[in-house]
């Protein structure tokens, strides 16, 4: 089973590289993207692009002779060693610019987290294992169909499920079933929702959006000690998203927080807190 999985790794790491790769070299604002990245402290604002772009070439390259038949496993061996520079990069991110974005398999602004951090590791041992017991992935698929695709089904989800870039796409969705398959008057927490609309609906930080909202309560959700409650916007003209962060162990409308996030652009365009409260979660928002 080992030398089948071993086969396949290549596929799996080729699809991952040049996924990555597609971000950074066809990105319409690779340029905004490269900035929010720890590149831009790591090697200073003028070099992220160029650094940015390289990187998307070395992807590409290394992606797509992983995908040759049979695959180099020169290629096996520089993408683990990418890899590996790929986790001491994210380890760094984490450490010196916690909310620099990842700028991995999304321009979406994502902070480091640590299924990031998992991810690249998924990756490292991927690539190693590929570099290890080389093998041509078609005849493993062809040998094996059922228990290869098994191996990449399971593969594909866990680099979806490690990649916070990519929760717009599934978790958000089902966010939004749950919503509306269960009482929409409750969150998880068991806190009426209507409860945190008064909240945010008496607190400071609402006030000073509100002649930007353009929407009722669209979509809430619950993540920790926090609940999260979203509103559509309008930012100077552009499409936006309102989402105002609630604690649900804490009734005050002071300590309500929000973020207004442009739509096409993914970036927060204005952050307010409370008056004399601690700052709170890190407002990362998808809109949808």
């Amino acid at each position: 089973m080992i030398d089948l999985i071993a086969a396949l790794q290549p596929l799996v790491v080729g699809a991952v590289l040049i996924s990555s790769a597609r971000v950074k070299l066809l990105n319409r604002h690779a340029r905004a993207a490269a900035q929010r990245t720890a590149l831009a402290r790591l090697i200073g604002q003028h070099r992220a692009l160029p650094a940015y772009r390289l990187l998307g070439g070395v992807e590409l390259t290394l992606g797509a002779l992983l995908l040759l038949l049979p695959a180099p496993r020169l290629a096996a061996v520089a993408a683990t060693a990418l890899a590996v520079g790929f986790l001491g990069y994210l380890g760094y991110a984490r450490r010196a610019a916690p909310a620099s974005s990842c700028g991995c398999l999304s321009s979406r602004p994502t902070p480091v987290a640590g299924r990031s951090l998992v991810r690249a590791a998924l990756l490292v041992a991927a690539a190693g294992l590929a570099a290890l017991l080389p093998g041509a992935w078609p005849d493993a698929l062809a040998s094996r169909p059922w228990a290869g695709g098994a191996v990449l089904l399971a593969e594909a989800a866990a680099v979806v499920a490690l990649s916070p870039e990519l929760d717009a796409a599934w978790l958000l969705p089902l966010r939004r079933l749950r919503a509306r398959l269960t009482n929409p008057l409750r969150g998880g927490s068991g806190l009426p929702l209507l409860a945190t609309v008064q909240q945010v609906q008496l607190s400071d930080s609402y006030r000073r959006v509100a002649s930007l909202l353009r929407s009722d309560v669209r979509e809430h959700w619950d993540d920790g000690e926090w609940r999260f409650v979203g509103h559509a916007a309008r930012y100077q003209g552009r499409p936006a998203t309102a989402v105002f962060a609630v604690p649900l162990i804490d009734p005050e409308p002071a300590a309500v927080r929000v973020a207004v996030v442009d739509d096409a652009t993914g970036q927060t365009v204005l952050a307010l807190a409370g008056a004399g409260r601690p700052a709170g979660p890190r407002l990362d928002v998808v809109p949808a």
